[in-house]
């Protein structure tokens, strides 16, 4: 009886020893298995997803309720937010450092009309930010009417196919800088 009490003490003692090092081991599996399945290709189409970041002053329009519009054309993934206001003038996909370098090409805005619920609308600024994966944070440096750059990370998630019922009360108009090369280009061919 007491050799059958040591070796069951024994076999007790071993596997309590060994499950804290085999329990990481499944725990980082499971968690392996969930990021993929999050971060799966979505197909071509048009999505409202939504837009975390990590900070209150730079957020999608309260119209938008924290959300974007990611459109998947051919593998490659595009977010389009509409802001709060024009305050921020250029965003660049990267580090704020990066996007003082001459050969940094930074997002131009769109302007977008918002409306609101009381049905008021607005004109703010809206931008085209390139995603290269869901529920993954990534850099996005702004930069305001004032001149200074800022970090932030912000992610992409939850994404819902676009329908009626989810669709964004949001105009997008054509881009600013189309405007401004086309009105250039017009005043060449008058010469």
């Amino acid at each position: 009886m007491k050799r059958s009490l040591a070796i069951l003490v024994s076999a007790l003692s071993i596997s309590a020893m060994t499950v804290p090092m085999t329990l990481p081991v499944w725990a980082e599996a499971a968690d392996t298995k969930e990021e993929a399945s999050d971060t799966q290709d979505l197909e071509d189409g048009v999505y409202i997803v939504d837009f975390n970041t990590d900070s209150s002053m730079f957020h999608t329009n309260e119209a938008c309720e924290g959300k974007g519009q990611l459109t998947v054309e051919d593998g490659k993934m595009t977010l389009h937010i509409s802001l709060v206001s024009k305050n921020i003038v250029n965003l660049f996909p990267g580090l704020a450092e990066d996007a003082q370098k001459d050969d940094a090409e930074l997002l131009q805005p769109t302007t977008d009309t918002v409306t609101y619920k009381d049905g008021l609308s607005d004109e703010v600024y809206g931008f085209d930010v390139p995603v290269e994966a869901l529920d993954q944070d990534f850099d996005l440096a702004i930069i305001g009417t004032k001149g200074k750059w800022y970090d932030h990370t912000v992610s992409v998630s939850n994404p819902e196919e676009m329908n009626d019922d989810n669709k964004l009360p949001v105009e997008v108009a054509e881009d600013e800088a189309e405007d401004t090369e086309n009105a250039a280009e017009d005043t060449e061919d008058a010469e």
